[in-house]
């Protein structure tokens, strides 16, 4: 046991770098990015538009923390818009205006989630599908069962979930609580008990995880039903947020969420997380989309801007820029100069 340790503190010591590393770019990032835009244009950090970005960014947090722990396992989950959209339909055509129905609409919304995450587990982790043809047809079901109850129309949510989801508590929107939470709620998880350690062992080298043991088919199946309730939560959010959500809106979370990860410093190739540069990099995207949407360009431009992010975030993580800039070619030897070795 002690020879193993001893191994296992170089891999530890690493990945605390690589976590310093990613908090500090997204963070130093996000600084920056406030910094300009209120030289660019202060509109874009006044009280009422940090009001208007913050629970999107809180949404997107929660999306983006339920995608990081797919990712941890080596998949792309692009179920996301599914999840989310059928979460707000229950929310909001369940109940149907009727606040003392929103209890059982969200036990409802949590029911599916499991049931989703469950058919993602068992596609992947049971059946062996590729992890982005299985979610991409789990997406197709959930929008199925979408349209089933919805009729593709959306339906104006309770007054009580408008107060929750959509409210204010000192001030501060509440879907920034629930993100707090959230973030507290897998931090806690995922790097502090046993559980979380040996999920993020499967992640980074399932073929060992076996080999030592682990039970790697039972912890994907739950990384995909986790998942899925962190999507649930966030269309259940959204459903307070917006009065009268489409019965689509989940669609403009996909991208986000995949780029909010890589930009956090989650590598795609699996193994450690890190929550915190996640939910950083959500407020950082956010932002951004609003500084541009403020500076007048059109509301089309914001997938490109959310593209150009995931771009850079996998150009500063993934690719060793040490390694190119140290193949540079040698300036040619002077005309005339001794050969080595000779003379």
């Amino acid at each position: 046991m002690a020879t193993t340790l001893e191994q296992d503190r170089p891999q530890l010591a690493a990945g605390r770098t690589w976590a310093s590393k990613g908090l500090v770019t997204i963070g130093t990032a996000t600084v920056i990015l406030f910094v300009l835009s209120a030289l660019l244009d202060r509109a874009s950090v006044s009280g009422t538009s940090l009001s208007g970005m913050l629970p999107i960014a809180a949404v997107l947090a929660i999306a983006g923390l339920g995608q990081m722990l797919v990712v941890q396992q080596g998949g792309i989950d692009l179920s996301v818009p599914g999840a989310i959209s059928l979460a707000l339909v229950v929310i909001t055509h369940v109940p149907d205006g009727d606040s003392s129905k929103l209890g059982v609409a969200v036990l409802i919304a949590l029911v599916l989630a499991v049931a989703a995450g469950a058919l993602n587990g068992l596609l992947i982790g049971t059946m062996g599908l590729n992890p982005i043809i299985a979610t991409l047809g789990a997406n197709a079901v959930l929008y199925g069962v979408n349209l089933q109850i919805s009729g593709g129309r959306p339906r104006i949510t309770t007054r009580l979930m408008g107060d929750i989801g959509g409210g204010s508590t000192l001030g501060v929107p509440n879907s920034v609580f629930f993100a707090i939470a959230t973030l507290g709620l897998v931090t806690l998880v995922v790097k502090r008990t046993v559980a979380g350690r040996r999920f993020e062992a499967i992640g980074a080298n399932q073929r060992a995880a076996r080999a030592a043991g682990l039970r790697v088919r039972t912890h994907r199946t739950a990384t995909y039903v986790w998942a899925q309730l962190l999507y649930c939560l966030a269309g259940i959010l959204v459903a307070g947020i917006t009065s009268q959500p489409t019965a689509f809106a989940g669609d403009t979370f996909l991208l986000p969420s995949i780029a909010v990860v890589v930009l956090g410093g989650t590598s795609l190739l699996g193994g450690r997380g890190f929550p915190l540069p996640t939910v950083i990099a959500a407020v950082f995207l956010q932002q951004l989309v609003q500084l541009v949407t403020v500076l007048g360009f059109s509301a089309a431009i914001s997938p490109l801007v959310q593209a150009a992010a995931l771009a850079v975030g996998v150009s500063l993580y993934t690719i060793d820029w040490r390694s190119i800039l140290a193949r540079r070619p040698r300036p040619p030897a002077a005309a005339g100069a001794p050969a080595a070795g000779t003379g």
